[in-house]
């Protein structure tokens, strides 16, 4: 009889302990490594489709692997389209929704490779020594489009391929520059250029359209978005920095060209000496949509969205009146308006433009949204929505009802597992009398009536801004995860406040910023009690790193 209370007892303790056991756990390195990142949906031609790319990290091989996934648009079940133990990626639909093109390493260097959406074998479509990026389609589906860093002076790939040959067999392994830009970021430039290549849909020549010792997407402030075919698919506009090389590393003078699929005479469209970008043939092909700057040498400035009508060549400004920098641009399909993203307050707006009007209607906001597309009946847009406490995921927006729909969900398994908090909003009254916005992160099972140390992140450009985003580089939930409160401050020099706003740190980095950042400091320990005073920190890197340093010397 003693024995079996002594077992029920220690039954009920068991019990209890498992109920209480909390059934999450705090973010480690090891969960951070396995989320993964879901990118770049594209909506099939008769809408009933999205594909998109799934990219996994391996960190016991220091390796990563992107897969093409497709789903429902209404939702559903994704599948895997492809499974190759190579990246592939950049899926791009033929504009008969037959085909999907995407770019592989599947054999070795990035090429472009064809699949049925089905399912299927791919098959390889080119075979270019120097690789191949950013595909587009013609809107005929007779051509596609593709970036390849070329050697300028060789006029065939075979000469490519004797170059990189001769490199990769040399003894000396020192690089030799006599001019810049040497290197931007973390790439040698190594005398090769950008160049855009048409090539028939059915295989064949690939044809350089974009000849010359001149970069295209340009190697300061360019994209992928820097290229686009006319609606009849004869010509392609891009973008290119015909300055010399010194007014290349210093300046941002990149303007619209214009030339034939088959190449030959080039034409350029801007003459404006500050940087345009991002070209955009309206469907009806009267229109070029496209970003342009105004301050030349200013990476920073607000980028407009302007209006080229190709027949009589003026220009239109439709977002003199918006004070936020245009991300994004998408068509409406009667060509009667335009769909564009900004950064607005730490979050990404949506908004529908008229361009006979200039009228700018806010759509979705208070959500951070990238990659939009338009369903072909024009009733939603599809896009990327993530936050602090949310890798991106599929969404779509119903236009009439403003109802988001939450598409794809491959990470949902291993977040349930996980104890990650949203974004708090906080507001305070920084240098200058102006209202400065930040956000705050509180560590998992946070309890108030506990001390909590503080970490401050400071972000880099220094034009730049934390957002409610699910940053892969300075990730709040990591930071918070070890037991830290987490706050990040959108400092005087910061975006998505209106371009006065952002111009203020331009010749006062060590100023208002660090007033801003000191002002929060005070605001936040003295509205939270759980904040202990004397455990606090900062880290940043880039003129985060720079901030730190300051900080610390003063």
């Amino acid at each position: 009889m003693k024995k079996t209370n002594i077992f029920i007892l220690m039954s009920l303790l068991i019990a209890l302990y498992i109920q209480s056991a909390p059934s999450t756990k705090p973010l480690t390195f090891d969960d951070f490594i396995r989320l993964k990142r879901v990118s770049d949906p594209q909506i099939s031609p008769k809408g009933d489709l999205i594909a998109f790319v799934v990219t996994e990290m391996n960190k016991e091989g220091n390796t990563s692997n992107s897969d093409i996934w497709i789903i429902p648009s209404r939702g559903g079940e994704p599948w895997r389209l492809t499974s190759s133990p190579k990246a592939d990626s950049n899926p791009r639909w033929s504009p008969d929704g037959k085909k999907i093109a995407f770019i592989s390493t599947r054999k070795g260097s990035p090429q472009i490779w064809m699949i049925d959406p089905k399912g299927g074998e791919a098959y390889q479509l080119t075979v270019i020594s120097t690789g191949a990026r950013g595909i587009i389609w013609s809107p005929t589906g007779k051509n596609l489009a593709f970036v390849s860093s070329i050697y300028p002076d060789c006029k065939s790939d075979e000469c490519n391929k004797a170059k990189e040959k001769k490199k990769e067999e040399s003894l000396v392994k020192a690089k030799i520059f006599d001019q810049l830009l040497f290197r931007h970021w973390n790439s040698w430039r190594d005398g090769k250029r950008s160049h855009l290549f048409v090539i028939p849909a059915e295989g064949g020549k690939a044809v350089d359209v974009t000849p010359g010792d001149f970069d295209t997407p340009p190697i300061s402030l360019g994209s992928r978005h820097d290229y686009a075919f006319s609606t009849k698919g004869e010509q392609i506009c891009f973008v290119r920095n015909i300055d010399p090389e010194l007014k290349i590393s210093l300046g941002t003078n990149n303007d619209l060209f214009v030339t034939s699929v088959q190449g030959g005479k080039i034409e350029r469209v801007t003459e404006n000496r500050a940087n345009d970008n991002s070209p955009h043939y309206s469907p009806d092909g009267q229109f070029i949509a496209y970003r342009a700057m105004a301050r030349p040498g200013f990476e920073a400035d607000k980028y407009s969205l302007i209006l080229y009508d190709r027949k009589n060549q003026k220009k239109i400004n439709l977002t003199e009146n918006l004070d936020r920098s245009v991300n994004e641009i998408l068509w409406s399909h009667d060509s009667a308006s335009l769909y564009i993203t900004f950064q607005e307050k730490g979050r990404i707006s949506l908004a529908r433009i008229s361009h006979k009007n200039k009228k700018v209607e806010r759509i979705l906001k208070g959500h951070y949204i990238g990659s939009p597309s338009l369903t072909p009946d024009g009733r939603k847009l599809v896009f990327l929505k993530q936050a602090i406490n949310q890798p991106a995921e599929v969404f779509s927006l119903d236009l009439k009802t403003k109802k988001l729909n939450q598409l794809t969900r491959i990470n949902s398994k291993l977040l349930s597992k996980l104890e990650v908090n949203h974004a708090e909003e906080f507001w305070f009254e920084g240098a200058e009398g102006d209202e400065v916005h930040g956000f705050l992160v509180k560590p998992p099972f946070f309890d108030p009536s506990k001390k909590y140390p503080l970490v401050m992140l400071i972000h880099g450009g220094p034009q730049g801004a934390w957002s409610d985003n699910f940053h892969f580089r300075w990730n709040a939930q990591m930071f918070a995860a070890p037991g830290y409160v987490t706050a990040m401050i959108n400092f005087h020099g910061s975006t998505g406040y209106g371009q006065s706003f952002t111009d203020s740190i331009s010749g006062d980095w060590g100023g208002n910023p660090y007033d801003d950042i000191m002002r929060g400091l005070d605001y936040l320990l003295a509205k939270y009690d759980f904040l202990d005073k004397n455990r606090l920190a900062a880290a940043g890197g880039s003129y985060g790193g720079y901030m730190v340093s300051w900080i610390e010397g003063l």
